[in-house]
């Protein structure tokens, strides 16, 4: 990850800081990391999603458990020096201030953390087709539901998840949802 971190300019790299410490402190469900490797490509910078992916990964196992070790900005700071591949001069001192400004906040609201194993759901969004017809059927006049639901993992990466159901399987999951709700009504 620390030949990755050479490739990222300073002010996004501390972009990524404080979104993680943001995702960490469940301030945002997760980082965004397809539209801050956009971004960070169109300065012409050789970096892929899954390279920034990867060192996202790192940066939220580094800053959680430095929480979890309740460490303080100096013995994180000697930690990452001691490591076997150096990380840059300019994401240290993006580490060292972030850490600084909001790694007590993470330390608090660590425990939380450890419980949650699954994924947060962003958002749903939905749209209505009809397949008219395909090479091996003329006429199908087919009406379908397309859904894709936007999901942060437990480590904070954001992804979409899209599927499609007929019209009675979306009924049903329509259904579902309104059991959902009914119930959450009466917590």
């Amino acid at each position: 990850a620390a030949d990755k971190i050479r490739l990222i300019p300073q002010d996004f790299f501390a972009e990524l800081c404080e979104q993680i410490i943001q995702h960490l402190n469940h301030k945002i469900p997760g980082v965004n990391t397809a539209e801050l490797c956009q971004r960070i490509q169109t300065l012409g910078v050789d970096i892929t999603i899954g390279d920034l992916a990867k060192v996202a990964n790192t940066l939220s196992f580094l800053f959680s458990t430095a929480a979890r070790n309740n460490l303080s900005t100096e013995e994180l700071v000697t930690t990452l020096g001691s490591g076997i591949s150096t990380l840059p001069k300019h994401a240290v001192q993006v580490i060292r201030h972030v850490w600084n400004e909001q790694g007590k906040a993470i330390a608090v609201s660590e425990d939380a953390r450890n419980t949650a194993t699954v994924g947060q759901f962003v958002d749903m969004k939905w749209k209505l087709g009809v397949a008219m017809s395909s090479d091996t059927c003329r006429s199908l006049k087919y009406p379908y539901v397309t859904v894709t639901l936007t999901v942060a993992d437990p480590s904070g990466q954001i992804t979409d998840k899209s599927f499609e159901m007929t019209i009675p399987q979306f009924k049903n999951f329509f259904r579902q949802f309104k059991e959902m709700a009914s119930v959450l009504e009466t917590v």
